[in-house]
């Protein structure tokens, strides 16, 4: 009986799921700094909404950037997931 292998094979099956959700997660937060740097979600001087709109910004950069990898993004989350399926195979 070899339940061990079993359980080795759906581990092994796991991990490229995870680490195409790894990989994205990385190309998210990339993307969330680049939008920043870009001045994304600053308040604008013509329609300011005040302390809440400064508060939330961040999150909404954030929820742009996840979008925005889970779409394809720059294709930076490609080129991960292909680099650290390497480094686990090997």
């Amino acid at each position: 009986m070899t339940i061990t292998s079993t359980s080795a094979t759906m581990h092994s099956a796991q991990i490229p799921q995870k680490l195409k959700a790894a990989s994205v997660e990385l190309e998210a937060a990339f993307l969330a700094e680049m939008l920043k740097s870009a001045g994304l979600g600053q308040a604008r001087s013509s329609f300011g909404g005040g302390a809440g709109e400064d508060q939330f910004a961040s999150f909404l950069v954030q929820q742009q950037a996840q979008q925005m990898a889970k779409a394809g993004g720059i294709g930076l989350s490609e080129i991960l997931f292909n680099a650290m399926m390497e480094k686990s195979d090997g």
